[in-house]
């Protein structure tokens, strides 16, 4: 416990909780982190599309990235009215849930949790990628280096909310500032005739010879990559209940901070690219060209570097905001184990962060932190909750008819509207490239859904007073003579223990043994004997040493008799060492057999009764030496 608490922090009590809230400040660097680390590749992204044609195409970038800017003000606004809605966290999932029903609420979620785990993995690896075009030698530790940042990320966000904001702020307001400084140096070098564009690569035609068709789709996937920019908008009205009180307006402004500055940086960046003719390198990001060229190679460089770099890392935890929150309500939902709804010492969603760091790490080793590899898989998720959340407030303010309903309906259409567009323009660019990975991931997640759930209706019926009452079933009353069987390999306090605890029980006792060793069988019964105890021990045979089978057999014929009498209750005699790694140097016979014994039903096809008696060793133990007996002469 002392070096958990000390990795962690120390616990901190439920009415902490309210001194964890965030305020704008805070609250900008946990939630827009993502949406503002996507300037460093999404520009990158539709140049690289339209670089695939010729550079004649290139002037299109621009009036895509003011396209993917006003589609982001349209959600925006949308997700403004979600917020004041949903006080209490309107995520797409929530949202969905209330307005459209159970399955295009589950759909929601499912999109939002995978499009977690990818913002985790897409922001991780073009993190590291931003340090290796400074630093090339790193590259051979790329897939390294992103799995001990998502770990990194992890241990932030284990300490608590307010420790991970103050671990993001810095990094955050930095990049912020550093972006706005390339941008308007940038632009200032550029007017003045300072910078020159960069010499076209030999190999990029300057030449287009495609249709007015062919054109379309070009431009269609061009906006499909760039659309990764809107990322990271769900997490702010998901997150709701942890800003500060007044919670709607805190959240909604950091919403709106959030899209004006992402906004900003994106069309700044995507211009000077333009300008500059800077096409995507395999060994240099688009951003680290721009950045060298309007700061040249020294400290401000790097300082870009290290900042986009660390925005990129710490884009990743908007999903740990995110992941943990949604997995807990679906938990309480009962569509996820509940365990990830348990709050941990530090009041985060412990489980939550743990899972998203594992399924993160998994996705990094797969892909092998490319970033190229995963941005496929991306935004298909994410448009798709856009859309599921839109269609559900278009819902909830006809049936709710609220104060000035249609003209506040008549926003969430046009975003649900337009956020669709994007969804179906996002899935014919990339479907055969990887999208169709994240579109077989959904049913896997819906048929999970059901079947968690489908548990624990059962488990609620089965245990609930209205299923015959709760005294339909009680074995320990006074008429209740069971018979007792205590298996046993050896003669140690803790067998003693178990054998007088089935005594209280019941007069009729038997103790089992299984013959693995003739030897150390021999010494039991001898000291049966020595010890004269009238309960008779039965030794079974096991020609091929096995011991769970032998016992489960003899307990079957136990039940047989005396059918009246019920099936056999076992009484399970379990040496505890003093401390936990002790456990792997010692066979795990008794822990199998009680795992057997509570998962096989007895011969009347009943759940049978198994009594644990543990028996912990002490820590330290005297001693003493074996004395050697004197051969007389």
């Amino acid at each position: 416990m002392g070096l958990r608490h000390f990795i962690l922090g120390n616990p901190l009590q439920t009415e902490d909780q309210k001194h964890e809230r965030l305020g704008v400040v805070t609250g900008l660097p946990i939630f827009a982190s993502d949406a503002l680390s996507s300037v460093a590749y999404a520009t990158e992204e539709i140049l690289l599309v339209l670089t695939g044609a010729s550079a004649a195409v290139l002037h299109y970038s621009l009036p895509i990235a003011f396209v993917i800017c006003a589609l982001l003000a349209i959600v925006t606004i949308s997700y403004r009215q979600t917020v004041y809605a949903y006080p209490n966290g309107g995520g797409a999932y929530v949202v969905a849930l209330e307005n459209l029903g159970r399955w295009p609420g589950l759909v929601a979620a499912a999109a939002l949790l995978i499009d977690y785990v990818l913002t985790v993995a897409v922001s991780i690896s073009a993190g590291i990628r931003a340090i290796i075009s400074a630093f090339p030698l790193l590259q051979q530790h790329i897939v390294l280096l992103c799995v001990l940042s998502v770990m990194v990320m992890a241990w932030a966000n284990l300490r608590g909310v307010r420790e991970s904001a103050r671990l993001m702020s810095i990094p955050t307001w930095g990049f912020i500032l550093i972006m706005i400084s390339l941008l308007l140096l940038g632009g200032y070098r550029l007017a003045t005739g300072e910078l020159h564009p960069l010499p076209l690569p030999a190999s990029l035609p300057t030449e287009s010879d495609l249709g007015p068709i062919a054109l379309v789709v070009l431009l269609v996937k061009a906006f499909s990559s760039g659309c990764t920019a809107m990322t990271g908008v769900e997490a702010v009205s998901n997150g709701v209940p942890v800003f500060k009180s007044p919670e709607p307006r805190n959240a909604s402004r950091t919403l709106l901070l959030l899209s004006s500055i992402l906004g900003g940086i994106f069309i700044g960046v995507t211009f000077l690219a333009y300008h500059l003719d800077i096409v995507p390198r395999e060994t240099e990001s688009v951003l680290s060209q721009i950045a060298r060229l309007v700061f040249g190679t020294g400290p401000l460089y790097y300082i870009t570097q290290f900042l986009t770099m660390a925005i990129l890392v710490l884009a990743a935890n908007t999903s740990f905001a995110g992941f943990p929150r949604l997995a807990s309500i679906l938990a309480k939902d009962g569509f996820l184990p509940k365990q990830l709804a348990n709050l941990g010492d530090r009041l985060a969603f412990s489980n939550g962060i743990v899972a998203l760091a594992v399924a993160a790490i998994v996705l990094l080793l797969i892909f092998k932190g490319d970033v190229h590899s995963l941005i496929p898989l991306y935004a298909l998720g994410v448009f798709l909750s856009f859309t599921l959340s839109q269609t559900g407030m278009v819902v909830f303010f006809i049936r709710k008819k609220l104060a000035n309903w249609e003209a506040r309906a008549a926003i969430n259409c046009v975003g649900a509207i337009t956020t669709t567009i994007a969804f179906l323009a996002i899935v014919e660019a990339k479907f055969l490239a990887g999208a169709w990975i994240v579109a077989l991931l959904i049913p896997a997640f819906l048929w999970l859904f059901q079947s968690i759930r489908k548990h624990y209706d059962v488990v609620e019926l089965q245990l609930s007073p209205r299923m015959g009452g709760l005294g339909e079933w009680l074995p320990w009353s006074h008429e209740f003579r069971p018979k007792v069987v205590v298996p046993i390999s050896k003669m140690h306090p803790g067998t003693l223990a178990a054998l007088e605890l089935a005594r209280a029980i019941s007069h009729d006792v038997t103790a089992v043994t299984v013959d693995v060793d003739p030897r150390d069988t021999a010494n039991l019964r001898l000291a049966w004997r020595a010890m004269r105890l009238k309960e008779p021990l039965v030794v079974l045979e096991s020609p091929y040493r096995a011991v769970i089978e032998p016992v489960m057999h003899f307990l079957e014929q136990q039940d047989r008799r005396d059918e009246d009498r019920g099936q056999a209750v076992v009484v399970l005699p379990e040496f505890m060492p003093a401390k936990w790694w002790q456990t792997l140097l010692h066979n795990q016979t008794a822990l199998l057999l009680k795992a057997e014994l509570l998962f096989r039903k007895g011969a009347n096809g009943e759940n049978r009764i198994v009594i644990d008696v543990p028996y912990r060793l002490r820590r330290h133990a005297q001693l003493v030496p074996l004395q050697k007996k004197k051969i007389m002469p």
